[in-house]
């Protein structure tokens, strides 16, 4: 299972995914995250439905994690068959809280 987060620095999930310009990409197997790459957007500052542009740069994703996302961007994230997940704080509690949600779920 592949895992996008939204994060300017790498070290903290802090953007909105319509405004991210970089992704972290995990991939999550036997219980662990591996992060596989850093994928840039190119994302202008003036720019309006830019989710597009995210969309494309996490196709390949079953999970996307960012701070929140407008209307159209959950829309068309849902529409590719991601999840998206609003979370934010640092890389490894984000992540570490979707792995036991995501198990808890899988329990029910």
């Amino acid at each position: 299972m592949r895992i996008a987060l939204a994060s300017s620095s790498g070290e903290e999930v802090d953007l909105h995914f319509g405004r991210a310009s970089q992704f972290l990409v995990y991939e999550y197997t036997e219980g662990k995250p591996r992060l596989l790459e850093i994928r840039t957007v190119e994302i202008s500052e003036t720019g309006k439905h830019q989710w597009m542009k995210a969309l494309d740069a996490i196709r390949d994703c079953d999970v996307v994690i960012a701070v929140q996302a407008g209307l159209r961007g959950k829309v068309g994230i849902e529409d590719a068959g991601i999840k998206f997940v609003a979370d934010e704080g640092p890389v490894e509690e984000v992540l570490e809280r979707w792995i036991r949600h995501n198990e808890f779920m899988k329990s029910v």
